[in-house]
């Protein structure tokens, strides 16, 4: 049946209510650090049809609770669970992410309860049991070591906890207290969401809801179809990019390749030449039920097509943008289809590059009108006994620069998890044994361009007592690339006791870097790639970042051209200098550079060469 507009407003306003609500009753009720206060975790919407409904943030999927546990069987009350990455049709990356699921109800002509929806939440915890503190083995070979797998389980009965399963899941984690608090918080918050999507049939009437949420879909589909997809030349297009490192075998290539298609009123990605499956824990599983998943994971890079940044973000992605993407995927065994029992605790290394290589290879399409790189997910943190002689583990999700944009600079120190965030710094000093005594920009993180990108954070932690540090990241050899004459970003670094005597670099990979009290952890996490060429920037806006303490004195004469002179809390630009300067600099260039630039960690892993053949229109 055909639907009211003003009722499909006034339903899709509510389903956004409904998820915040859900995801605020988490946030306030949970209690491990990494759910409360950094808030890496999210809510989601689904039909009976188990299309997803809302489009804030991704989620995981309804489907693998409905193969195991037809719909007639379900009954009010219920709340499914599960983290089996291999049994989640692709929903889940891996063990640490925990998801709850519970379906919504109303009565049927016959006064029977009936299945309508869903309301699922899932989150990354902090300990799920494995061979590490954290659940994320960073030289894991079988994704055994990674932690107890749960496949689908009712978890809530009719409203009565299975007390069982969560004994065993609890007695499998570090941080028991903490998991169980987070799991409560979680199944009541998708109890009470699914409480008011029922009400939202009960004012209604199913048919006129589920007329709304198909009008909805359909808005997706059709906006994107106009205003995104139209933009995109017909063609093929191909670009790759690279994880670095793996954990087991020494830092190479990992190839992740998009061939981009687009036919008609649609886009066919094709990940034919994607690397082999990987022996340590960076693989992916993409492929299941026809990359469903993923298609919602790769469709908000297509936001950066619209007409403004103010369009971009009115863009939700929900399930309308499936039936726009085609995905073709290779044989099992590569990074995208790995084979059980292949480890996959560190597969953002690869479903966070998917995102920059469909902007790459976007970016030959449009002529450069899409963002330059970033990379903003990584895993850093401590663990020890505090001063009582308890177990602590302290993770943090510390966010990078964004890419520079054909029409602005990059944000400084984003998070790609939607409200995600640094832990604060007062309640970690109350809590672990450290001082946080120092958390801000890293200067000259960003890569040099017309519009720079935005810049990474510096944090330095100086221990209290001994402990152990972690970290699971990547872009430690590779740079965030610039494109159209934009140059790369910064890497991720992490130095312990910087300037002291014991001194020390730590590999991005690292499952427990002895640190000592009273050394200092110095972490600092990636820059956003440049958009255009720097030369071309406005020697103003260099002096500008120059003052705001974004680019050093050093930086603005070498990657930009711009020679600033007087005193540090007065700078100016020397005129005549700049202008013989950015002249040198010009006359020295080739003429062949390539559309991307990789930075100078490329040719320690490619061989010596400084691009790659796809880097050339």
């Amino acid at each position: 049946m055909s639907a009211d507009p003003i009722l499909v407003e006034i339903v899709e306003g509510y389903l956004t209510s409904v998820e915040k609500e859900v995801e605020t009753a988490i946030g306030r009720t949970s209690r491990s650090p990494m759910i409360r206060d950094a808030h890496d975790y999210r809510a989601g919407i689904h039909d009976r049809r188990l299309r997803k409904l809302t489009g804030r943030s991704y989620s995981a999927l309804v489907d693998p609770v409905v193969r195991d546990y037809p719909i007639e069987t379900m009954r009010p009350g219920d709340v499914f669970f599960h983290n089996d990455v291999y049994l989640s049709e692709g929903g889940i990356g891996h063990l640490p992410d925990l998801c709850v699921t519970a379906p919504v109800f109303v009565e049927n002509t016959a006064g029977e309860p009936e299945v309508v929806a869903f309301v699922q939440a899932f989150g990354h915890h902090d300990d799920i049991g494995g061979t590490v503190p954290g659940s994320m083995p960073s030289h894991a070979t079988s994704v055994f070591e990674e932690g107890l797998m749960v496949p689908p389980i009712r978890l809530w009965d009719q409203g009565v906890p299975n007390e069982a399963a969560l004994k065993i899941m609890i007695r499998n984690s570090r941080m028991p207290e903490s998991l169980a608090a987070d799991l409560d918080a979680e199944c009541a918050a998708c109890l009470m969401g699914a409480r008011r999507l029922a009400e939202l049939f009960q004012r209604y009437g199913r048919a006129d809801v589920e007329a709304c949420f198909d009008a909805i879909l359909d808005k997706t589909t059709q906006t994107f179809r106009r205003e995104i997809l139209a933009k995109i030349p017909a063609g093929t297009y191909v670009w790759e990019d690279y994880a670095e490192h793996d954990g087991v075998d020494p830092p190479r290539l990992h190839t992740q390749r998009i061939t981009l298609t687009k036919q008609d009123d649609r886009l066919v990605i094709d990940f034919a030449g994607t690397g082999p499956q990987a022996k340590g824990p960076i693989n992916h599983c993409g492929d299941y039920a026809d990359g469903a998943f993923l298609k919602k994971w790769l469709a908000p890079i297509l936001r950066n097509l619209a007409d403004s940044p103010e369009r971009m973000a009115e863009l939700e992605v929900n399930e309308g943008v499936v039936p726009l993407i085609e995905l073709r995927f290779p044989p099992p065994g590569t990074l995208l289809t790995p084979v059980f029992p292949a480890p996959t605790n560190a597969r953002t290394f690869v479903i966070l590059r998917l995102l920059g290589v469909l902007a790459g290879v976007l970016a030959k399409a449009v002529d450069g009108r899409m963002p330059a790189d970033q990379e903003t997910i990584r895993y850093t943190g401590v663990y020890g006994d505090d001063a009582e002689g308890r177990p602590y583990l302290m993770r943090e999700v510390l966010g990078g620069g964004s890419g520079g944009r054909y029409y602005a600079d990059g944000e400084d120190t984003i998070h790609v998890v939607p409200d995600s965030r640094n832990l604060p710094t007062e309640f970690s000093e109350s809590r672990f044994p450290f001082v946080v005594e120092k958390l801000g920009l890293a200067l000259d993180s960003g890569g040099p361009g017309r519009y720079r990108g935005g810049l990474g954070y510096e944090k330095h932690v100086r221990m209290l007592r001994d402990a152990h540090f972690m970290s699971i990241a990547d872009r430690s050899i590779l740079s965030c690339w610039g494109v159209r004459g934009g140059r790369a970003g910064r890497p991720f670094s992490v130095t312990i006791d910087p300037g002291g005597p014991r001194e020390r670099e730590v590999d991005a990979l690292a499952d427990g870097e002895p640190v000592r009290a009273g050394e200092v952890i110095r972490i600092r996490t990636t820059g956003g790639g440049g958009w255009g060429d720097p030369l071309d920037r406005p020697a103003g806006e260099v002096l500008r970042d120059v003052r705001w303490r974004k680019v050093s004195v050093d930086g603005a004469r070498a990657d930009y051209g711009v020679v600033v002179s007087g005193p540090a809390d007065d700078p100016v630009v020397d005129e005549a200098a700049t202008r013989g300067l950015r002249a040198t600099l010009l006359a020295e260039r080739t003429g062949d550079e390539p559309f991307f630039d990789r930075g100078p960690g490329y040719a320690r892993l490619s061989g010596g060469a400084t691009s790659a053949a796809v880097d050339r229109l």
